[in-house]
């Protein structure tokens, strides 16, 4: 007791520098080839997701008080900690042109501020010529606009970052109540620290759920407040131990390992509930507390153990994805249920050895009347009605398998938040208005230094931003393009007919004027869209957060197709890797390569990538769980028969998922190799009790499966009950992931207790002769969980200290 004190107490002093993850996990390889090709990507142009967008569609705006209101917001946001520039309609420029020096320069519009409405209309009106502005600041149709915020990426992923939109909330929030406009915010810096908040709040309240739902679950059943506050506290060591863990290795609190402390409050209470049932079964037999508290240990110990490690490997499995976030996740919960184990086999004995024995009142669960008539009438099923056992199941795997045939496997960048979410309705308000503001990067490489500024490879660069603006679930394209088409209009005066490329006589006078930019703004906005070298462009786009799907048909089936168009043709052979297309004339042999990139792909790529490893989990999950069954039973028969109760509530999961259309996600993914390493825990213990009531029934395998049911069942009921009630919780969550992470785990496991009560046992009484011979290297022959009472002759009772009045006390009870 005075070591695992200690222990736990090294643990609660590391677990106070347990910090939040800030930043979305980059699950997709280091060695993939988009993945290197986007690294290449930032170092170039920067990063593409630190733009924070705060739109409005209020007339209100364009008054005069109002706009100056909204120019005094700019100011102020410009100002805080982290922001690096604001682009708004109060500080936007034109290009103009400066005939005496030959070159352009730029202006404020807004320069100086108007005095009266009439003025700001007219200058309003100077905006709306702009074309280079259409659909990105103002949309002209709807009177939508928005100011755009980079954010520092130094302060992106720390915990400055949440500093730094509370700041930016409180300047936009006191400009909502001067104003009455109302306010929309988005961009991956917005959502990225609304989930982090999220995640922190969710990890608080389903811990102090669980434990209150556990709690409730244990009194009920035990009707003993020991019963229910030493297994909480056993568990709340364990928690200690995981934020501990967390901390030591490095790892930092995510969507993922953020539900690690609930979910082990949860699959950790029935350690201390198989010893709790063990032992008031064995106090009622004979009324030594501590002969019975002694059995539990040297029997319960090691059952639990196994079944600790059939439940650790459905966590562990993620260690071999090699993707961080499932790794972190499959470490900290695989090593901290064995911590678990070990807790509750110190604490729970050594405790109840101090407390009183369990009083009738609290051994009268072990007698429970509804529990009893509902594992006879199983018992009346499996010897009566077997032929419907079968014909059941057979419909239930048929039903669903249908239903795994309608599932989708579809994710979204903001996946896991409620379509009743602020954020949600906020980000509709950018698609309606502005088709998105997920951020999506066309890069094309000319081949030849300064070939992006050739006329040719502008004009191509034009027709495929013409097609892209046509794209409903695509934001106008900003590129070199418009910087040129800008100059063109300004080399005319401002003329909103002048928005276009030069043709070849005007070339050469426009881009005279070009080559004399000194302009230092200008100059930066070159360089956001032209490398340093001038080979490469950018074209800059938002996308609708649609899904992967969408994205996918956009990318395959529209955007390379159209790019075949523009840059291929006769005389042009195509190659491709990932993402990015290489044009080469076969003639000369120049290259033109064009690729997409962006945030916004790499986490769409990062989703299928970790679907496709937790794929490989479950089969893994499956492979090991199977080695565990062999090496306990020694018996193929015994291994198929255990397994398949088991992967019937998988596929009945797989069914409800297409059935109420849950797509196939990460989140979702999960639920397989976790609900079958828990599952499988029930087999172990219904199977060792039925190989000791063989041996103790003469291979009887009808009378051994009724003592089973009847025995093994009622602990099989309570810890399925409590982890049924522990994973409903996770359905509260305000997270689509977690919440269905939450119902089809507990939906799984109750699934998973009928089948072990009933498929199991009637698999047994249809294919298992009852008789095998005693293996001395099956594990299980060691350890059997319900045991013939002359194994007793195992303890030597006269070091058993037992007080006078204990022994007069069972005196009595001879008598």
């Amino acid at each position: 007791m005075l070591v695992l004190a200690a222990l736990t107490a090294f643990m609660a002093y590391h677990a106070r520098n347990a910090e939040m993850s800030y930043d979305f996990a980059n699950v997709v390889s280091k060695e993939d080839v988009d993945m290197q090709y986007f690294q290449r990507f930032k170092q170039t142009f920067g990063e593409d997701g630190n733009i924070l967008v705060v739109g409005m569609q209020d007339n209100k705006v364009y008054k005069l008080q109002n706009f100056q209101q909204l120019k005094t917001l700019s100011e102020q946001l410009s100002g805080v900690e982290g922001v690096k520039a604001v682009i708004s309609l109060p500080n936007l420029v034109q290009v103009v042109k400066d005939t005496a020096e030959r070159r352009f320069t730029t202006a404020p519009i807004f320069s100086p501020m108007p005095e009266t409405q009439p003025q700001l209309d007219s200058l309003m009106q100077v905006v709306r010529n702009q074309g280079f502005y259409d659909g990105q600041i103002i949309n002209d149709k709807t009177g939508a606009t928005l100011l755009a915020i980079t954010v520092d990426p130094a302060y992106l992923n720390s915990a400055r970052r949440v500093e730094v939109m509370d700041n930016v909330m409180a300047h936009t929030e006191a400009f909502t109540k001067n104003t009455g406009v109302k306010l929309h915010y988005a961009g991956l810096p917005f959502v990225r620290a609304v989930m982090t908040t999220k995640v922190a709040a969710e990890m608080k309240m389903f811990l102090l759920l669980a434990l209150l739902v556990t709690g409730v679950t244990l009194f009920i059943f035990f009707r003993s407040f020991y019963a229910v506050i030493f297994p909480l506290l056993v568990i709340s060591l364990v928690v200690v131990w995981v934020l501990g863990t967390l901390s030591l290795l490095g790892f930092k609190i995510s969507l993922l390992t953020g539900l690690i402390p609930a979910i082990l409050v949860v699959i950790g209470i029935p350690n201390s509930t198989y010893l709790l049932t063990r032992y008031h079964y064995d106090y009622r037999k004979h009324g030594n507390k501590i002969l019975a508290l002694s059995r539990v240990i040297s029997k319960i110990g090691v059952v639990n153990l196994v079944t600790n490690t059939t439940t650790a490997i459905g966590f562990i499995v993620f260690t071999f994805t090699h993707v961080a976030i499932l790794y972190e996740f499959g470490v900290v919960a695989g090593i901290n249920i064995f911590v678990t184990f070990i807790v509750s086999l110190v604490l729970i004995p050594v405790v109840f050895s101090y407390l009183p024995p369990p009083s009738p009142r609290q051994l009268r669960h072990l007698d429970a009347r509804p529990l009893n008539k509902l594992l006879e009438f199983f018992d009346y099923i499996v010897h009566r009605k077997r032929h419907l056992v079968y014909f059941f199941t057979i419909l239930a795997i048929g039903l669903s398998l249908f239903g795994i045939y309608k599932v989708k496997t579809v994710s979204y960048m903001v996946d896991d938040l409620p379509e009743e979410s602020s954020v949600n309705a906020d980000l509709a308000f950018f698609e309606n208005h502005f088709n998105g503001v997920m951020p999506l990067e066309i890069i094309v490489d000319t081949g030849v230094k300064q070939g992006v500024m050739r006329l040719p490879n502008l004009n191509k660069l034009n027709e495929l931003e013409n097609f892209l603006r046509t794209q409903p679930i695509l934001s106008a394209p900003i590129s070199v393009v418009g910087l040129v088409k800008t100059a063109t209009q300004a080399f005319y005066g401002g003329d909103p007919g002048s928005y276009r490329l030069p043709d070849n006589t005007e070339r050469n006078f426009i881009f005279s004027y070009l080559a004399k930019q000194n302009d230092g703004a200008n100059q930066r906005l070159l360089r956001a869209f032209v490398d340093s070298t001038g080979q490469q462009a950018r074209i800059s786009l938002k996308v609708a957060d649609a899904g992967s799907r969408e994205l996918d048909t956009l990318i395959l089936n529209k955007i390379k197709p159209e790019l075949r168009e523009i840059y291929g043709g006769e005389g042009v052979s195509v190659a491709e890797e990932g993402n990015t297309m290489t044009f080469t004339r076969d003639d000369s042999g120049a290259q033109t390569t064009v690729s997409l990139t962006g945030t916004t792909l790499l986490f769409i790529k990062g989703n299928e990538y970790l679907i496709n490893n937790l794929r490989s989990s479950l089969i893994l999950a499956f492979v090991l769980v199977t080695l565990v069954i062999a090496l306990l039973f020694k018996s193929a028969r015994v291994v198929i028969i255990s397994l398949i109760p088991n992967m019937i509530p998988l596929v009945i999961a797989g069914g409800l998922m297409g059935f109420f259309n849950i797509p196939l996600k990460p989140s979702t993914a999960l639920i397989f190799s976790i609900a079958l390493g828990i599952a499988i825990d029930d087999s172990i213990h219904f199977l060792a009790k039925y190989r000791s009531e063989l041996l103790s029934n003469g291979f009887n395998v009808s009378r051994a499966i009724t003592t089973s049911l009847t025995e093994a069942g009622t602990s099989m009921i309570y810890t399925s009950v409590i982890l049924f009630f522990g994973f409903v919780i996770f359905a509260f969550s305000e997270f689509g992931g977690t919440k269905a992470l939450g119902v089809l785990m507990s939906v799984s496991l109750l699934i998973a207790l009928f089948t072990n009560l009933i498929i199991l046992p009637t698999l047994l009484m249809s294919f298992d002769s009852g008789k095998f011979e005693r293996d001395p290297y099956a594990l299980i022959e060691h350890y059997d969980e319900f045991y013939l009472e002359h194994e007793d002759e195992e303890l030597d009772l006269s070091q058993l200290k037992l007080r006078l009045e204990e022994e007069v006390s069972l005196e009595d009870k001879n008598l």
